[in-house]
C-alpha cells in the first residue's frame, strides 16, 4: 500500500533521502521481463522492416531506423539498470542480460559498468574528474592552457564533435578497447574482447543473411542516431547552468546527487523511450531504483519535480555551457568566462 510522504523540510528531506528511497528499490520481476520484451521485440521488428524496405527498394522505409534507434536507446537504459543491479535485483541475471544487450549497443558491459560506477561515486567532484564523464575544465584551468590546448578543448566541446563525431567514435571505435582501464586487470579486457567477438559474429551472420550493403544502410544509422541521443542525454544530465560541483573536501554525496544531476522533463513518449533517465537526480540519489519506479518517487515527493528541472528548450541552451566558474559556482560559456564577474 502506498503511504503518503511525510511533510519534510528541505534540510530534513536531504538528510533522509537514502532512507526514504529505499522502499522504491525493489523491482517487480514480471514488470522487468515485460519491459525487456516490449523493447527487444519492437527493435527487432523495426530492424527487419527497415531491411525489407531496402531489399524491395522502398527507400522511404529507412525512416524506420529512427524509431529503431529509439528502442536501441531504451535497450541501453535497461542495460544501465542491469549495471546497477536494479533490473531484476539478481546479480547473475542482471549481468548476463546486460552483457547480451551490450552486444547490441556496442558497449562492453563489465568495462562500462566499472567506469559508470566511478562516475556515480564521484559525479560533481572537481578532484575526481576523468572517469566515465564528459571532460569539463574550470575557467582557471582553461586559461592556463596553451593556445593549442585551448583549441583542442574548444574542438572537443563543439556540438558537431560532441554530438556528431564523438558518439560515432565512442561506440564504433573507442569502446573496442578498454581505454582508461588498460592496466586495471583482466576483466575490462575480457569484457571488450568478448563483446567484440560477439558483435563480429552477429554482424557476419546478418551480412551473410541480408548482404553487406543492406546491413550497413540499416544498422549504421540506427547505431549513430542512438549513440548521439545517448551522449546528448548524458550531457544534459550534468551539464546545465545550475549544476553542482565541489572540491574533494567540500563534496558531499547527497548534495552532488540532488543538485548536480538534472531533472530532464521530457514528453511522455520520450520519457518512456529513454527509460525515465531524465529523472536523473533521483537516480543518482538511489541508483538501485528501477527505471520504471522513478516516476513513483516524483509522484510521492512532488518537491523533487522542480529540483534541477530543465525542459527541452532549456537543454538546447546548455550546449554553450563549457567551463565551470568556481567564483560564480556555475557553468558558463567561453564568452562568459572572459566577461567580468
Amino acid at each position: 500500500m502506498n503511504m503518503m510522504p511525510p511533510n519534510l523540510s528541505t534540510g530534513t528531506a536531504e538528510r533522509a533521502w537514502l532512507k526514504i528511497l529505499a522502499r522504491y528499490r525493489k523491482p517487480d520481476r514480471l514488470r522487468s521481463a515485460f519491459e525487456l520484451a516490449v523493447t527487444v521485440i519492437p527493435f527487432a521488428a523495426l530492424w527487419a522492416l527497415s531491411w525489407a524496405a531496402v531489399e524491395y527498394s522502398h527507400w522511404w522505409g529507412l525512416v524506420l531506423t529512427i524509431p529503431a534507434a529509439g528502442f536501441l536507446v531504451r535497450l541501453f537504459m535497461i542495460q544501465h539498470d542491469c549495471g546497477h543491479g536494479s533490473f531484476f535485483a539478481h546479480r547473475h541475471t542482471d549481468d548476463w542480460i546486460g552483457r547480451a544487450i551490450g552486444v547490441l549497443t556496442l558497449t562492453p558491459y563489465d568495462y562500462w559498468r566499472r567506469a559508470h560506477a566511478a562516475h556515480h561515486a564521484s559525479a560533481g567532484n572537481l578532484d575526481e574528474r576523468g572517469v566515465g564523464d564528459i571532460t569539463t575544465l574550470t575557467v582557471a584551468e582553461y586559461q592556463a592552457l596553451s593556445r593549442w590546448g585551448k583549441l583542442r578543448y574548444r574542438l572537443y566541446r563543439h556540438p558537431g564533435v560532441m554530438f556528431g563525431i564523438g558518439p560515432a567514435w565512442l561506440f564504433l571505435i573507442q569502446q573496442r578497447l578498454p581505454f582508461g582501464m588498460m592496466r586495471s586487470g583482466l576483466t575490462p579486457w575480457m569484457s571488450t574482447m568478448a563483446t567484440n567477438l560477439a558483435i563480429a559474429t552477429i554482424a557476419a551472420g546478418l551480412i551473410w543473411l541480408v548482404g553487406i550493403v543492406p546491413f550497413l544502410l540499416v544498422h549504421l544509422p540506427i547505431v549513430i542516431i542512438a549513440g548521439a541521443v545517448g551522449v546528448w542525454l548524458f550531457y544534459v544530465q550534468h551539464q546545465f547552468e545550475d549544476t553542482h560541483w565541489a572540491e574533494g573536501n567540500e563534496w558531499e554525496f547527497q548534495e552532488a546527487a540532488l543538485h548536480g544531476s538534472s531533472h530532464y522533463d521530457l514528453p511522455g513518449i520520450l520519457r518512456w523511450l529513454t527509460g525515465n533517465i531524465g529523472i536523473h537526480h533521483v537516480h543518482h540519489l538511489s541508483s538501485k531504483v528501477p527505471h520504471y519506479r522513478l516516476p513513483e518517487v516524483l509522484r510521492d515527493y512532488p518537491e523533487l519535480r522542480d529540483v534541477g528541472r530543465i525542459t527541452i528548450a532549456d537543454s538546447l541552451r546548455c550546449v554553450k555551457l563549457v567551463l565551470w566558474d568556481e567564483s560564480r559556482r556555475k557553468l558558463v560559456s567561453f564568452r562568459e568566462a572572459h566577461a567580468p564577474g
